[in-house]
């Protein structure tokens, strides 16, 4: 089976060192025909090239690897692959996210595949498991640690007594976090795994119109503070559905100092989903790097090689209700900390935007469980 590369960054050459590799017979049977590259790089393979169109007009080359990020012109590029009837497999979460449902009814259409797997939890099959259990149960709740690098951040916040900045600095050094973080700090780059994740578990198109909040605020005191009362804290994504109704946010989460959440270490993920018959799954692993993502890759890659056809998705209407994640919060407001009870997050976040007026640096946390914090 001849594929394209689209991109050659850290993920892109993850892909292709698994595949040169040919470790197994289905890595062995698959070939990189094309690397597209910008225009005026270096190509330092043969078989880069910079006209799309070319790759495109290749009638052996049967699947399109997108591994660019961004959102254009990966849109354009997957758009024209699937209308050309070609499969397409992507990490990108940010283009997943933004186009789910345009995706999905137009390889539906066309008749080919448009498998998604890398984009949620690098390395963790995380979007398999939730259509495996969808097979047989209603998904009623997802919840987990979505971003290797906000998770990184407060381990090693929590591990050295670090301040925020000085172990995003070590985050940077270490290559887990970008020179500019807002997308992983700021909670972006969990709720475009959140919406993805959503959409596929309760049969919907998730927008971004739900609370997210980050970890910019926090700070080494508050770690102390919430460690005294026995809670660690993680960036978590939350969503449920009720009948006709589903809920979903992003928000900086206190947890129990002896739950497996709380003792996520470094860069990793976990993430969780509860079936009425199936109970809670839980998913660990390694949630980014180019090898566990690429190996992400390969597997949707190989399934198309088999010919394994997914379930159709089908999408229906449900009601955005967020007092269905009513619980408890607390906010640190010129070092005061003040909790709330069973408030709506929607309530809670708007509260939150008003105090950041007053004190920028202002942190809002949910609490996971009941629990008093002066």
């Amino acid at each position: 089976m001849k594929i394209a590369l689209l991109g050659f960054g850290t993920v892109g050459k993850g892909v292709y060192e698994i595949l040169n590799r040919k470790d197994t017979n289905d890595t062995a049977q698959i070939e990189i025909a094309h690397i597209l590259i910008r225009k005026g790089k270096e190509k330092k393979l043969p078989i880069m090239v910079e006209d799309y169109d070319q790759i495109l007009r290749d009638p052996q080359c049967e699947c399109i690897v997108e591994v660019m990020g961004g959102i254009e012109p990966a849109h354009t590029y997957i758009m024209k692959a699937l209308q050309a009837k070609k499969h397409v497999v992507t990490a990108n979460k940010a283009v997943v996210a933004a186009h789910y449902q345009e995706f999905i009814e137009t390889a539906q259409k066309q008749q080919v595949q448009f498998r998604f797997e890398a984009s949620c939890g690098g390395g963790i099959p995380w979007i398999h498991s939730l259509l495996q259990a969808k097979r047989i149960d209603l998904i009623q709740r997802i919840s987990g640690i979505f971003n290797g690098t906000a998770n990184y951040i407060i381990d090693q916040m929590v591990k050295k007594d670090l301040e925020f900045a000085v172990a995003l600095k070590e985050a940077q050094d270490a290559g887990y976090a970008e020179a500019d973080p807002s997308a992983d700090i700021d909670g972006i780059d969990t709720a475009n795994k959140a919406m993805i994740s959503a959409s596929l578990a309760f049969d919907i198109v998730c927008t971004r119109d739900f609370p997210i909040s980050g970890i910019r605020h926090l700070t080494k005191q508050d770690l102390h503070h919430f460690l005294q009362h026995g809670y660690s804290i993680r960036l978590l994504m939350h969503a449920c559905m009720q009948k006709d109704r589903y809920a979903c946010v992003v928000e900086p989460t206190l947890i129990k100092t002896d739950t497996l959440e709380a003792n996520i270490p470094d860069n990793y993920n976990l993430t969780s989903l509860y079936g009425e018959t199936l109970g809670d799954l839980k998913i660990y692993g390694q949630g980014a790097g180019a090898l566990p993502t690429g190996n992400a890759i390969v597997s949707d890659v190989i399934a198309i090689q088999h010919k394994e056809v997914p379930d159709p998705v089908v999408l229906t209407h449900k009601t955005f209700d967020t007092s269905l994640l009513k619980g408890d919060y607390i906010l640190r407001k010129d070092k005061q900390y003040q909790t709330y009870h069973a408030v709506d997050p929607l309530w809670m976040h708007e509260i939150y935007r008003e105090i950041l007026q007053e004190d920028p640096a202002a942190f809002l946390a949910r609490i996971s469980t009941k629990g008093e914090m002066q």
